[in-house]
Order: structure tokens, then sequence, then C-alpha cells
């Protein structure tokens, strides 16, 4: 079993949306603006994901939605059910708000934490780590130790707790109670800026350390 985790920067908020593929098997983990370097790589590899899955419905992680769909056909997409509505509402998914309203198909179904995914030989749970938006969720391979974790943190910082729909009180617990237990070996991508692991953040994060 290998799992690989290729990540891409999309559109002008450098979006980091995923492949990860586990031997013949594929999802795509978001899919924000311009994503032509993502459908380009999925292509080039003769890929053909199964499933794409939205760590949350913010529209820098879903406006590449129907492009993508286009290319590789209406392959189902998967959200945490809280947010079933945003594809559809410019509000929520805050485009409205950056006067740049954008709709796309809404998801196909819903994944939460204590569902268990599985991408060919390997096995993923799910953490649902509100705060940034309410239906955030992180995507964690345990025996690889890797962890896709959205917007919720950061390479040195976390994700914004500003908008309408954030909560502060739920992403201090996000942050602090469940991503602070995984190990410190567990390799997380953001979804934004560089890579890191929890053992780095836990010890240079200022958020982490000195609270928020």
């Amino acid at each position: 079993m290998t799992v690989k985790i290729t990540s891409f920067a999309l559109g002008d908020y450098q979006t980091n949306c995923h492949v990860v593929t586990d031997g013949d098997d594929c999802w795509v983990v978001d899919c924000g603006y311009a994503p032509e370097p993502l459908i380009e790589h999925i292509l080039r590899e003769d890929l053909r994901p199964s499933s794409i899955l939205l760590t949350h419905c913010h529209a820098d992680h879903i406006a590449g939605l129907d492009q993508l769909r286009e290319t590789i056909g209406n392959v189902p997409v998967y959200c945490h059910p809280i947010e079933k509505d945003w594809n559809k509402d410019p509000t929520f998914n805050l485009s409205g708000f950056a006067g740049t309203p954008i709709t796309v198909t809404p998801p196909d179904g819903y994944i939460e934490e204590g569902d268990e995914l599985t991408l060919g030989s390997s096995s993923w749970r799910i953490l649902h780590t509100p705060g940034h938006s309410p239906g955030s969720i992180c995507f964690i391979h345990d025996e690889s130790n890797q962890a896709i974790v959205g917007d919720t943190l950061f390479a040195g910082s976390i994700g914004r707790h500003d908008f309408p729909t954030s909560k502060v009180e739920d992403l201090r617990h996000s942050i602090q109670t469940v991503l602070m237990s995984l190990p410190d070996e567990m390799h997380i991508y953001p979804g934004h800026g560089p890579s890191s692991t929890i053992g780095q953040e836990r010890i240079t994060n200022p958020f982490v350390i000195q609270g928020f």
C-alpha cells in the first residue's frame, strides 16, 4: 500500500487542492478556482477519480468542481451535511462576500465524523473540525501519518474565524483538542500554504502555544 497526496495551489487564493492515490484508486479533495493544473495532472497520469471530497464548501475550495467534472465525468461529490446547500448559495460559500458570486453543482452525498472511507487498500477516518466553517472536516490516514486538514490549521497559523458562519470557540476546540490529539509524526496538508506536521505546529505555531 502506497498512499500518495499530490497538492496543487490553485487560483488567486492559492488554495491547496489534492489528488490522493492508492494504487489505481484516486480521490480529489477540494477543487478551487483555476483548476487546470490539477485537471492536467489527472489526464497526464491517466487517473480516474472515484470521488471528490470537500473539506468545506467555501468558494475557493469548490469553484472548479463543474470544470473538473466536465473533464472526468460526473464523479460524486461529498461534503459534511451541515454545508449541503452551500454550493448553491453565494452568501454561505462567501463568493458573494467577495463580490463575484458563484454557484456549482450541489453534493451528491454526505460524509461526517464516524464514517470510514476506503481508497484502494487504505482506510481513512474523518474528523469534524468546525470553526472556520461549521462543516469543516479533516481526512486522516493513520497508517501513513497523513492528514488533509483544510482551512482549520495552517503552518504557523490557523483558519480565519471572522466570517458570519465562523465560530472562534469551535475553532479553538478543533485545533487544541481534536487536531493536537494526533501524533507529532502526522504530516498535515492545509488548505493554504506549505505542509507541516502536528509536532512542528505544537512547538512553533503561536496560536497553538499561546491560544487565541
